[in-house]
């Protein structure tokens, strides 16, 4: 018997950077769940599939350029400081948990941090950590598009 070497992996993926913007100004930008084309990479539109906007209970659809996506529910909510989400579908994972966390630096600047935690299909250790890497490209390009945005 051969043996394909696949299995499940866990990972943890943290970006985080500093926006030169009053705290109310970034969270007014990521809590509008639905405005991620105008930062996220390579998103043509994100729509409501819930009645309910913010706040846990919130579900939202992304569409990539490519064709692929993403079903997500929003499972945690502080006003003003993060919010946690789920994916359901449309990721290569059995768990998908990631978190918006904002810090206050100054009056004018914050540190916006993104991070989650993965549990992949059934897939190759190189598979996963290939998946790990472009997640944590994802989401540094990411963050920098809003900063730029932010800071304008």
């Amino acid at each position: 018997m051969v043996k394909s070497g696949k299995a499940y992996h866990t990972g943890m993926v943290k970006k985080s950077i500093t926006i030169n913007a009053p705290k109310n100004k970034v969270w007014r930008k990521i809590s509008n769940i639905v405005g991620l084309p105008s930062w996220l990479v390579d998103v043509k539109k994100t729509e409501y599939l819930s009645k309910k906007k913010r706040g846990v209970g919130a579900i939202r659809k992304l569409t990539f350029n490519d064709g692929n996506t993403i079903e997500e529910h929003v499972v945690a909510w502080k006003d003003g400081e993060y919010f946690t989400y789920i994916a359901t579908e449309g990721l290569p994972l059995r768990a998908y948990v990631a978190t918006l966390s904002i810090k206050p630096k100054s009056k004018n600047s914050v540190t916006l941090t993104w991070e989650s935690y993965v549990n992949s299909q059934k897939m190759t250790e190189k598979e996963f950590l290939e998946f790990l890497v472009f997640m944590g490209t994802f989401y540094e390009t990411s963050l920098c598009n809003l900063k730029s945005r932010l800071e304008k």
